[in-house]
């Protein structure tokens, strides 16, 4: 007699990269199913929601943080990580007040991703950095958070920042400057 595979649900445009982390998640026994964009995850979720998801941030259209609320919405019990290789405090904090239980930078392996999803408290033992953030990181945050509380409107965001709209933009392309 086998065991019924917990259902995930995968979501990220990096179709090389979803493929693999899908291979590695099958071996740690979940039924994956893979989305390239949130639309497509909606869609697969409507169908069947997932005991589990694990959502990119940043894909076209929109982001992986509009869909943390609608897969909520059609089933509560969904435990939601988010994965994203352009972390910042601002999504990482707006994606667990979505209700997403847990936020990893990529790159994470798939031994991360279980952790994270089978973690059910916050660790307070967890160490504070030693040394605050570089200044390049300080602005990157605070660009995202600027960028967040317009929705994603890099015009107006750059309205507010006092910045040349292709000079956000190619900040915006770069990866977060380490801290």
């Amino acid at each position: 007699m086998s065991e019924e595979l917990a259902s995930l649900l995968l979501v990220d445009d990096d179709q090389d990269h979803c493929r693999v982390l899908a291979r590695a998640l099958a071996r740690r026994q979940f039924a994956v199913r893979l989305a390239h964009s949130a639309a497509e995850a909606l869609l697969l979720a409507e169908a069947e929601p997932p005991e589990y998801a694990l959502i990119d941030l940043n894909m076209p259209g929109d982001s992986g943080l509009t869909l943390i609320p609608r897969l909520l919405a059609l089933d509560a019990q969904t435990r939601i990580v988010v994965l994203t290789g352009y972390a910042s405090v601002a999504t990482a904090v707006e994606a667990i007040k979505l209700g997403a239980i847990h936020y990893l930078a990529k790159p994470a392996d798939a031994d991360s991703i279980v952790k994270a999803f089978a973690q059910r408290e916050g660790n307070p033992a967890l160490p504070v950095a030693s040394q605050p953030q570089s200044v390049d990181r300080l602005e990157w945050e605070h660009i995202q958070r600027v960028l967040l509380e317009n929705a994603g409107n890099i015009s107006e965001t750059a309205r507010q920042l006092n910045m040349h709209r292709r000079t956000l933009q190619r900040k915006l392309a770069k990866y977060p400057p380490r801290c």
